[in-house]
C-alpha cells in the first residue's frame, strides 16, 4: 500500500514514516499543502494521510482541489481541530476519514487496515434498495437521474446499510464495517459521517430513506 503523510512537523513526520514502513506500507513525505497536492495528483497513493495547518495551503484546500480534479484517493485527515464543525467541514471537503490529534499509533493503523479492507472487499455487483442504486466500481450512488460521488467511507456504511434494508443496523455494526472493531471511532463520529451521507441520499424535495433509530443506530427504507 503507497502511502502519502502531508505533515509540516518533520519530526512527527519522520516518526509516522518509519512506524508505517515498518508495517510493510510504502511511504513518502511532504511538508507543505502545495507540495502535497503536486504528488497527491500523481495518482499513484492508496491513501493519503493529510494535516490540516500545513503551510503554504490548508489540508481543506488541497483535497478539495483533488476532488474537484476527480482524484479519488483514500483521505485521512490528521488534526488537532477536534470540533464537530471541522469534521463537517472535512469530511464536505471529500475526505474519508478524521483522526484528531494526539492519537494512539495503533488506531492510525487500525484506519489504515480499514482504508485497505474497503478497497479489496468491493463487491462487484450493484446493490439497489428502491430507486437508491449503488454503484462499486465507481463509488457513485444513484438515485433517480442524479448522481453523487461518495467516500469510500460513505460507501461502506451505506453498502451496510443497503445489505439490511428495511431493518435496524446498529451503530456498533456500522462503525465495525466503516473503520474495524480496533479503529475506536465514537458515536460522535459515526454521526458526522451519517450526516454527510444522508445529504447525498436524499435532497430537499425528496422522500427520506435513511432513517435514525434513537439510542440504536439506523435504518434505510423505501419508506417512512
Amino acid at each position: 500500500m503507497q502511502v502519502l503523510i502531508a505533515e509540516d512537523k518533520r519530526s512527527l513526520a519522520g516518526h509516522l514514516g518509519r512506524a508505517l514502513t515498518s508495517e510493510g506500507y510504502a511511504v513518502t513525505l511532504a511538508f507543505d499543502g502545495e507540495e502535497a497536492l503536486r504528488l497527491g495528483r500523481t495518482d499513484r497513493f492508496d491513501m493519503l494521510v493529510l494535516d490540516i495547518m500545513l503551510p503554504r495551503m490548508d489540508g481543506f484546500t488541497v483535497i478539495r482541489k483533488l476532488r474537484e480534479e476527480r482524484l479519488r484517493t483514500q483521505t485521512l485527515i490528521l488534526s488537532a481541530r477536534d470540533s464537530m464543525q471541522d469534521m463537517v467541514r472535512g469530511l464536505d471537503a471529500g475526505a474519508d476519514d478524521y483522526l484528531t490529534k494526539p492519537f494512539a499509533l495503533d488506531v492510525l493503523l487500525a484506519r489504515l487496515r480499514a482504508a485497505s479492507r474497503r478497497v479489496a472487499e468491493r463487491p462487484a455487483a450493484e446493490l439497489r434498495c428502491g430507486e437508491l442504486v449503488l454503484r462499486p466500481g465507481t463509488c457513485e450512488l444513484r438515485r433517480g437521474n442524479r448522481s453523487e460521488l461518495l467516500t469510500r467511507t460513505e460507501y461502506a456504511l451505506l453498502e451496510s446499510l443497503m445489505r439490511r434494508a428495511g431493518n435496524i443496523v446498529p451503530r456498533s455494526v456500522l462503525i465495525d464495517q466503516g473503520w474495524g472493531r480496533d479503529a475506536q471511532v465514537s458515536y460522535d463520529s459515526l454521526y458526522v459521517f451519517i450526516r454527510s451521507l444522508r445529504s447525498k441520499i436524499t435532497h430537499p424535495g425528496e422522500t427520506e430513506m435513511l432513517h435514525t433509530v434513537r439510542g440504536v443506530g439506523y435504518s434505510l427504507r423505501e419508506t417512512a
